[in-house]
């Protein structure tokens, strides 16, 4: 498949994604709004040109945030464009930001909503951050002498194989990319399989590992959790539907051995909430709601996180650390995150999307793989009973973080040059 005929299928298959942000509306009506500017009908920033950044949902935004600040305090005058694909990512970007960056949603890959994004932002230097890899915006850009920089690139095997069955569309998008910075030797030598010119790859690392943890942030964990006495706590988080089921399926197991243990339960996606503290209850089991503000009390057995921005807050008030997206086929979600914070850390089978991370901390003692309800129980439970033991293993996943940092800063290094020739 060639651009053009990719560009054709792309404009068919139009309205259904439209329908599809129409679905998801249902539950997230951030998903009906600024539908114009997926078109690429978007105001002009206030001053063109500078620096394009794309992070495409919340995860890639946090990731990018400490980059992005950087070139701000080095680069004072440079306009800065962030744009997101998904509702909580803009919420986030704009958390994170406010009126520092112009914020809009990413155009949707097609040549017109691209040709019209393009000429209202006018960027010298494209920073798409991991994966996003979109023909017609790369092809947009190069067509423009707009530099691209694929930055904390990852592509796992399996996204690997996806990009080969497009191999002519995927050789001629990779020949404009002016140079991808890849998470892991691994990921690199993928890009070069498929047609990346070599001399145009460097492995940085992950940006992840920079995640910076602050003495307030440890404090306000501490505060959070005073309340609730010497209860042992744990975490499952960004759980996908499909697993809020095991995870409470466990929960049930460990409270037999534990009975006063507190779960911090917080759904990956919004538009869930709703229905997980339905499940909760449902299950018998008695549910605080975060977004409520209701208390936790000594019979309070799930605290449903249900807001956005405080994931590192639920983790400082734990002890133990879940993270979804792994007990079902969706690949993991950052390990990082609690790794950093000293927690133990554990894992279902289903790794893919951090199969460098989370080799990095089973490797070190720093992480535990379950393939179940019953062994995630058996191992939430196990740490309860020896929490010196587990003090351990969220050392040594500490360890790893702290050992791996240094990422951003090369990422800032490779960007200068392409800032400052502009």
């Amino acid at each position: 498949m060639g651009r053009i005929s990719y560009s054709l299928l792309y404009y068919l298959l139009l309205p259904m994604v439209f329908l599809r942000l129409w679905l998801r509306g249902r539950k997230a009506p951030l998903y009906r709004q600024r539908w114009a500017e997926r078109l690429g009908f978007i105001s002009e920033p206030a001053r063109q040109g500078g620096l394009w950044v794309h992070s495409v949902s919340v995860g890639e935004t946090i990731a990018a945030a400490p980059l992005i600040k950087q070139i701000q305090a080095a680069y004072p005058e440079l306009q800065i464009t962030v744009t997101t694909m998904t509702p909580t990512g803009s919420e986030r970007v704009k958390a994170l930001f406010g009126d520092s960056v112009f914020h809009v949603y990413v155009p949707y890959d097609t040549p017109g909503a691209v040709r019209r994004f393009l000429k209202r932002v006018k960027p010298a230097l494209a920073l798409v951050m991991e994966t996003e890899l979109w023909p017609n915006l790369i092809h947009g850009c190069w067509s423009r002498d707009i530099d691209v920089v694929i930055a904390n690139a990852r592509l796992s095997a399996r996204s690997a194989r996806g990009y080969g069955r497009f191999a002519r569309l995927t050789r001629d998008m990779l020949s404009k990319v002016s140079l991808i910075a890849a998470q892991a030797p691994e990921d690199g030598q993928r890009f070069t399989d498929m047609g990346l010119p070599p001399e145009r790859l460097r492995v940085t690392g992950s940006v992840k590992f920079d995640i910076a943890v602050s003495d307030d942030l440890r404090h306000a964990g501490q505060a959070l959790r005073q309340p609730w006495g010497d209860r042992p706590v744990w975490i499952a988080a960004s759980t996908h539907q499909g697993e809020d089921e095991l995870v409470l399926a466990a929960f049930q197991l460990i409270l037999s051995q534990h009975p006063e243990a507190l779960l911090i339960l917080v759904p990956r996606h919004p538009e869930r909430f709703p229905e997980v503290a339905e499940l909760c209850r449902q299950q018998h089991f008695a549910v605080a709601r975060r977004s409520l503000n209701e208390p936790v009390s000594g019979t309070t057995q799930v605290l449903l996180g249900d807001t956005m921005g405080e994931m590192m807050l639920f983790f400082a008030a734990s002890d133990a650390a879940f993270v979804g997206g792994s007990l079902v086929p969706n690949g993991g979600h950052n390990y990082l995150e609690p790794a950093a914070l000293g927690l133990p850390v554990l894992s279902g089978p289903h790794r893919f999307n951090f199969t460098q991370i989370s080799e990095l901390l089973t490797a070190a003692g720093g992480m535990v793989v379950v393939e179940s309800a019953e062994l995630l129980a058996e191992q939430v439970a196990e740490w309860f009973t020896q929490p010196q033991f587990a003090q351990q293993v969220g050392n040594a996943a500490q360890r790893v973080v702290e050992a791996n940092r240094g990422a951003q800063q090369r990422l800032f290094e490779l960007v200068q040059p392409y800032l400052e020739k502009h």
